[in-house]
């Protein structure tokens, strides 16, 4: 297929699809690095991609210039290409609305995210289910149960599409109405493991969605599945861990998502397992320890709780609860305000300040942008 001609200099301001591929595919600078140019110097991608803006210092303006001059042009065409491949393919950037708001918190969010499938659901309000490659039946059965349950209740269902408890993760999710999201460690049209190609297409097919922060052509490599279970742990508000080692990926996406500020879920078991033992230690270190799906539902923060996954009949709030609502929104300044300043400002904990401000913005009270949040005008 023959892809549009692009360069750097031919990114439209308005096309934030070209700015944020072309970007990205700068050799030798990360996200990161992006993110933090747009902060010091109050700019846009769309800006840098241009070239220095007038307030850059000169010794940056010839990095800028430098980098740029790096662009790896097969890269954003093989991303276009497979983008107009097939109707169920989307390049989603960081500045569309699409982009899962709680990722816009991780300081070195994708700019692109390649997404096959139901683009509205990798915005819903998700929980990741994660554990052991290689889990016990008990274990299986349960990831099932509580994902379908889970679902049911309005969670999007977030895991990686490994074998084992990602899998079943999966499968309860598809059966309520396709709530799963999948993110893999591979590029878009790079199926890992083989053995779940007929899962992943059921995941499209049923609704769902599979998203991937890596170039087409991007096979499965080590250094790929940390990568990922960051943006497992960074696109969901809180994480639940079905039977994992000590020593395992799992434990890794649970330690990121408590250092994120996110709750971290546990199902215990055995002491005598050694599947378990990842668990307990989790337990240990202050996770919350739940044998159903309710536990986990009366852990979420009550906004959350209420909008998403409570009977309607429940949504008159107490004095107290329009308080502390009040409260959080009043710290939310109509100029870029830092998570840290609202959680500050409210005196509520993170997770619930996360939460709230996800609530917010699904419902148009505030706009999540780099850097943190704004208040939306006449709200």
């Amino acid at each position: 297929m023959q892809s549009k001609s692009f360069t750097l200099s031919s990114a439209r301001p308005d096309n934030s699809v070209d700015v944020c591929l072309a970007l990205s595919s700068v050799a030798g600078v990360g996200a990161r690095q992006w993110h933090q140019l747009c902060a010091r110097f109050n700019t846009t991608f769309a800006c840098l991609a241009n070239g220095p803006t007038d307030n850059m210092d000169e010794t940056t303006a010839h990095k800028l210039t430098q980098a740029l001059s790096r662009q790896q042009l097969s890269k954003v065409e093989a991303s276009l290409n497979w983008a107009a491949a097939n109707p169920s393919h989307h390049l989603i950037p960081y500045t569309s609305d699409l982009y899962p708001p709680l990722l816009r918190h991780l300081s070195d969010a994708p700019l692109i995210l390649f997404v096959k499938g139901n683009t509205q659901r990798i915005a819903e309000v998700q929980l990741a289910m994660v554990g052991s490659r290689n889990a016990t039946r008990p274990g299986l059965n349960t990831t099932w149960r509580l994902a379908n349950e889970l679902a049911q209740a309005g969670l999007t269902i977030t895991s990686g599409l490994a074998t084992g408890v990602d899998g079943y993760a999966h499968k309860g999710g598809l059966q309520a109405e396709g709530k799963t999201v999948a993110v893999t460690g591979t590029g878009p049209d790079i199926i890992y493991p083989r053995r779940h190609q007929q899962l992943e297409q059921d995941i499209i097919n049923s609704g769902g969605a599979v998203v991937s922060e890596f170039w087409p052509g991007t096979g499965a490599r080590a250094g790929h599945f940390p990568r990922r279970n960051r943006l497992i742990a960074a696109m969901t508000l809180a994480t639940l861990v079905v039977e994992a080692k000590i020593r395992s990926g799992t434990l890794i996406t649970a330690n990121l998502a408590a250092d994120m500020g996110r709750d971290v879920f546990v199902v215990p078991g055995s002491i005598d397992n050694p599947l378990t033992q990842g668990c307990h230690h989790l337990i240990q270190q202050g996770a919350a320890l739940i044998t159903c799906a309710q536990d986990v539902l009366n852990e979420l923060p009550v906004q959350i709780r209420r909008s998403h996954v409570d009977a309607a009949g429940q949504s008159e709030k107490s004095n107290g609860e329009n308080l502390a609502t009040d409260k959080l929104l009043a710290s939310v300044d109509y100029d870029v305000t830092n998570v840290d300043i609202i959680t500050e400002r409210s005196k509520l904990p993170v997770s619930d300040v996360l939460a709230s401000l996800l609530h917010y913005e699904l419902r148009g009270l505030v706009a999540a942008v780099p850097g943190g949040y704004i208040k939306l005008r006449g709200k």
